[in-house]
């Protein structure tokens, strides 16, 4: 059946497209800005961008192992809700996903559900150990777009650099959780001003940059490709933008709550504002900004990280790391836009286009014959978050009760809509 998307504004930065238009989809292809055929389905789309399906290339949904936090069901929902028609699931779920039985158990569970897609992110290290490598080839097999032991930095120079020779002969990205152990040393938020005003161990944003810096010389010496993870800090941003003068191979991501939010906030939200690597102080937020704004930063990824209410409570010292995001990721980043931050299509490129470039999946496009995962953004849709309307198990947020600009309303994966508010 044909799906007529009329009186929108179409942005596809993937071929530099910002007019109003009309998009047709036939079946699960993108058919162009044509005339529908007789019978299409019409969806008015006035005052609302059509954009390339976003994607997440950075979130935990829990299962296998976790499921009181989080299910692929209740997550895929999440996502659908937030706009999302792709997220990479990391492997940290319990086992980890270092074997070919859990990665093909997440593709399977999410290809039943027949909703967002589900890109399974495989282990670097054998239960995530740090010690000895998982099966890469059989992993990649299997259905992994990339590796990563994320939640633990991978402290054995040695093995990073067998994983990125692994990858780089696959074709796939090893993605660092940039976190040297011996320097955060059990830290729990940014080590500054606020962390010895509270008296808490506080985690440096050399134990960040160290690894940066280690990691970005190993992949340059062997022509492979790192992401780095979920950037926070100043020096991350100089040594990146470094690195691409040299012709390193590297791709990077932030999170919305590195850009809305700083160590002050911990203040006020406690354990709700706990997350690794922990919110910086605000010279750091401008410097991911300002990144994300000229493209040292390549895309957004939320680092969705659902917790039950206990996992959160015992104070900042016993808490659970992690916030959710998936819902409220195009809202935060609509706040960017109207604080002049980003142009309504870079918006786009960081939430759909880098992320489908960088690690070579489907979308990130509107072009004619690609796969029609679409989503209908409201820029003008004034909502308060309230966790208690998520998806998502997770109600975890430092953001409940702000006033966001706007969302997500619809979510189209291969022509068949997922998600309408």
């Amino acid at each position: 059946m044909a799906l007529a998307i009329t009186g929108g504004r179409i942005i596809d930065p993937s071929r530099r497209i910002d007019r109003p238009g009309d998009l047709v989809i036939e079946g699960d292809t993108i058919a162009g800005e044509r005339l529908a055929a007789k019978g299409a389905e019409n969806i008015d789309a006035t005052g609302l961008w059509v954009v390339p399906g976003l994607i997440d290339a950075h979130v935990h949904l829990r299962e296998p192992g976790d499921e009181r936090k989080e299910t692929i069901a209740t997550g895929l929902a999440a996502a659908a809700a937030g706009g999302f028609t792709a997220v990479m699931a990391m492997p940290n779920t319990r086992p980890a996903n270092d074997s070919t039985e859990v990665t093909r158990f997440m593709i399977d569970k999410a290809a039943f559900l027949g909703g967002t897609r589900l890109y399974p992110v495989a282990a670097i290290t054998l239960g995530r150990h740090g010690r000895e490598l998982a099966p890469f080839a059989k992993l990649a097999a299997a259905g992994a777009v990339a590796f990563s032991d994320d939640g633990s930095g991978v402290a054995d120079a040695a093995i990073i650099e067998q994983a990125l020779t692994l990858a780089r002969d696959l074709g796939l990205v090893v993605i660092e959780h940039a976190e040297d152990p011996s320097l955060s040393r059990g830290g729990v938020i940014h080590e500054g001003e606020v962390s010895r005003r509270l008296g808490v161990p506080g985690w440096p944003v050399e134990a960040e940059e160290r690894m940066v810096e280690r990691d970005l010389a190993i992949a340059e010496r062997l022509g492979a490709r790192l992401h780095v993870a979920h950037v926070s800090s100043a020096g991350t941003v100089r040594l990146v933008r470094e690195a691409r003068a040299r012709g390193v191979r590297v791709s990077t991501e932030v999170a919305p709550h590195h850009l809305m939010l700083t160590d002050e906030d911990v203040l006020a939200h406690g354990p709700m504002a706990k997350v690794n690597p922990p919110l910086r102080s605000a010279e750091h937020v401008a410097a991911c900004r300002e990144g994300l704004a000229d493209g040292a930063i390549d895309m957004v990824a939320t680092d969705h990280a659902p917790h039950t209410v206990t996992d959160k409570e015992g104070g900042l010292l016993k808490a659970a790391f992690g916030l959710v995001g998936l819902e409220t990721a195009v809202g935060l980043l609509l706040q960017l836009v109207e604080e002049g931050v980003l142009t309504p299509p870079r918006l786009v490129e960081v939430m759909s286009c880098a992320p489908a470039r960088a690690f070579g999946l489907p979308g990130g496009t509107l072009a004619p014959g690609s796969i029609a995962d679409v989503t209908l953004i409201d820029p003008a849709a004034r909502h308060v978050v309230d966790p208690s309307t998520f998806c998502s198990k997770g109600r975890n947020t430092p953001f409940a009760g702000r006033r966001l600009p706007g969302r997500a309303v619809r979510t189209i994966v291969a022509g068949r809509t997922v998600f309408v508010a």
